[in-house]
Formats: structure tokens, C-alpha cells, sequence
């Protein structure tokens, strides 16, 4: 369903801006730094790019006129986040999902109450639980060490990186030398996503039955993991060229 698909990819470009701008409130070392360097790549476009980073920062640098628009932005995108996300599960129950054997399903159909909403509160709760347990017991265990010194404009941290659901973006971004070829990689490492209805054009949805499906799907997860993991070390060689590798790796799947 090609729809519910570039809803969902939509819905996750949305999400990630939500947490970018998020990330900069903070206003320590690292949201600072990560909002220069991330903010600054739009001066890769050919002509208008130091215009627009200007006009984003509000301008000559990034001050408090960004700060009060990233929180804007912060607040309102969740917003459509909601109106989205309705969208998507219209545009799902069209035609229902689908399950791993890839027939229909029509035939084993149950009630929705209590069954599925049961289910649905189970999840829910085990997902609040862990939320809880998270902030009162473990708050700083996804926060970075420099985000606890004010943001300072005159020192650089030693290695810029963002929050951990941003590292495999980072780390294409990081694989190509040239500023204009990595910011088009790290748009593209999202945009790509939204070639996938056109290329599968399979009539088995299914990958039960498709070992080899299986073996490429399970590989572009380690893929993912990879460039991950290697966007949280130092820009030095092993890490560079493993960045470079799982890369070019990452984009081959949707060739």
C-alpha cells in the first residue's frame, strides 16, 4: 500500500525534526554545536545556501532569535504528527495489513474488544512502565557528558556527535569528504526510503517463503547497526573506512 508507506516515511522525517529542534533547547555544548554543524550544511546549496542559513538563524550566528523558533517548531510539529498519524491509519484500514504468510486474512478475523485491545493496553503499559523506570531511575543514561557545560561558542567539543537515533545519518554524512555530496547523502539516507513502493514490485508481499529476502532485510539491519556504532567513534581510519563501506552497503539495497 503505497500511501500508508510514504504517510509513515513522512510521519518519521516530521519526528526526527521534532527531535532535532528538541535537542538544541537545552542550549549545552553539544545542542549548540550539533545545531551549528547540522544547520550550517544548508550552505552547501549552490547560491542561496548562505542566505537561507542566515535567514534560519536569524542571523549572522546561531543566537537566541533560533532558539525561540526551534521551540516554536518544537511545539507545533508534534501537532501534526497527530493529524498525520490519523491520516496513516485511514489510509491503512483501506485495505487492512497484512500478516507473514501474505494471504488474506479476512477468514480469521476476531472482535477488536476485548481481543486486540487488550493487547493494544498490555503494550502500552509494559511501554509507560519502562518510560518511568527510565526517567526516574536512569535520566542521564542517553544524555552526552558535554551537554552539561554551557553552550560556549569560542571552544569546540573534540567529537561533535548527535543523540544516538540521529548516529546512522551522521555517519553517511560523515563517510563523504565533500560538503555538498554528504549533506545530499544524509537527505537522501531518508528520502531513499520513499523509492521502496516503486521498486518492489514483488506480488508476494511476504517474506516467509523468500529466504533470500530474508537474508538482504536481516543484513540491512546489521547495516544499520554498523554505520550506527561507527558514527560514535573518532573520524579515524578503521572507523572511516567502516563508515564508508556500510555506506555505500546501506544505499545498494534500494538500487
Amino acid at each position: 500500500n503505497k500511501e500508508v508507506w510514504l504517510s509513515g516515511v513522512t510521519l518519521l522525517a516530521i519526528l526526527m525534526a521534532t527531535a532535532f529542534f528538541g535537542y538544541v533547547l537545552p542550549w549545552g555544548q553539544m545542542s549548540f554545536w550539533a545545531a551549528t554543524v547540522i544547520t550550517n550544511l544548508l550552505t552547501a546549496i549552490p547560491y542561496l545556501g548562505t542566505t537561507l542559513t542566515t535567514w534560519l538563524w536569524g542571523g549572522f550566528s546561531i543566537n537566541d532569535p533560533t532558539l525561540t523558533r526551534f521551540f516554536a517548531l518544537h511545539f507545533i510539529l508534534p501537532f501534526a504528527l497527530i493529524s498525520l498519524s490519523s491520516i496513516h491509519i485511514i489510509l491503512l484500514h483501506n485495505e487492512g495489513s497484512s500478516n507473514p504468510l501474505g494471504t488474506n486474512s479476512d477468514i480469521d478475523k476476531i472482535p477488536f474488544h476485548p481481543y486486540h485491545s487488550y493487547k493494544d493496553i498490555l503494550m502500552l503499559t509494559i511501554l509507560i512502565i519502562t518510560l518511568f523506570i527510565t526517567m526516574s531511575f536512569l535520566p542521564n543514561i542517553f544524555n552526552d557528558p558535554e551537554n552539561f557545560s554551557k553552550a560556549n561558542p569560542m571552544i569546540t567539543p573534540q567529537h561533535i556527535k548527535p543523540e544516538w537515533y540521529f548516529l546512522f545519518a551522521y555517519g553517511i554524512l560523515r563517510s563523504i569528504p565533500n560538503k555538498l555530496g554528504g549533506t545530499l547523502a544524509l537527505v537522501m539516507s531518508i528520502a531513499i526510503l520513499l523509492s521502496t513502493p516503486f521498486t518492489h514490485t514483488s506480488n508476494v508481499r511476504s517474506m516467509t517463503f523468500r529466504p533470500m529476502t530474508q537474508l538482504m532485510f536481516w543484513t540491512l539491519i546489521a547495516t544499520f547497526m554498523t554505520i550506527t556504532w561507527a558514527a560514535t567513534k573518532p573520524v579515524e581510519p578503521p572507523f572511516t573506512l567502516i563508515g564508508q563501506t556500510t555506506s555505500i552497503l546501506y544505499f545498494s539495497f534500494f538500487i
